[in-house]
């Protein structure tokens, strides 16, 4: 991978990992001093981050991060509908991949009681990228990774942890259970019922919040 790639990857995890807010400016003089890259190589990858839709650049102003309006959550759970149910609905319950949806949820079960939400939160982004890695698509999971970092970026504007993550490990748990004891078409119901309440808690977080 060449320089740019590496960068914008290192800067792609500070950005989900909320180490930059929403919003935020990105200096440009600043960052490429702190990563020892010219500017040249930080635009570049600059550009890769905006071509993921997680920075965006507004004239005269440079770059930020970008700030997902209530249009861009809905669009991200359509994208994720289309994505992650259908990898579901054409899976095998004894495909590997059902291995990492068991751990994930179970690291996110383990850290309930500590209320360690960004680890929790951490461990559901892992659940829902192993189904979509029971579709056996290197290009699907690439598409969903962007998609999963948008989501991010969205959690990060909601400053209500819990409600966001403690309703929906039990959930998981229930797309796990049905895909093994009653198969896939109904594992994918259940992840259908489970998109619509997520989508509904971020809009209504969104609401209250007056987020346009």
């Amino acid at each position: 991978m060449n320089q740019q790639g590496v960068l914008a990857d290192v800067l792609r995890q500070r950005i989900i990992d909320g180490d930059f807010a929403p919003g935020s400016r990105l200096s440009e003089s600043a960052l490429a001093e702190q990563f020892d890259v010219s500017r040249n190589t930080l635009r570049e990858a600059f550009r890769v981050l905006a071509e993921q839709g997680l920075v965006e650049h507004i004239p005269h102003r440079g770059v930020s991060v970008a700030s997902p309006t209530i249009a861009d959550v809905i669009d991200i759970y359509r994208a994720r509908r289309v994505i992650e149910c259908t990898a579901l609905r054409q899976s095998e319950p004894e495909h590997p991949a059902v291995q990492l949806m068991r751990d994930a949820l179970a690291e996110a079960e383990e850290q309930l009681p500590h209320e360690d939400w960004r680890r929790i939160g951490s461990a559901n982004m892992a659940f829902h990228d192993a189904i979509v890695a029971l579709a056996d698509s290197a290009r699907l999971s690439r598409t969903y990774r962007d998609v999963a970092a948008e989501l991010r970026l969205v959690f990060l504007e909601i400053d209500e942890p819990r409600s966001l993550h403690e309703p929906f490990v039990r959930r998981n748990r229930a797309v796990l259970t049905a895909l093994l004891e009653r198969g896939p078409e109904a594992a994918t119901e259940e992840l259908e019922r489970y998109l619509t309440a997520s989508e509904r808690s971020v809009l209504g977080a969104f609401a209250r919040m007056g987020h346009p």
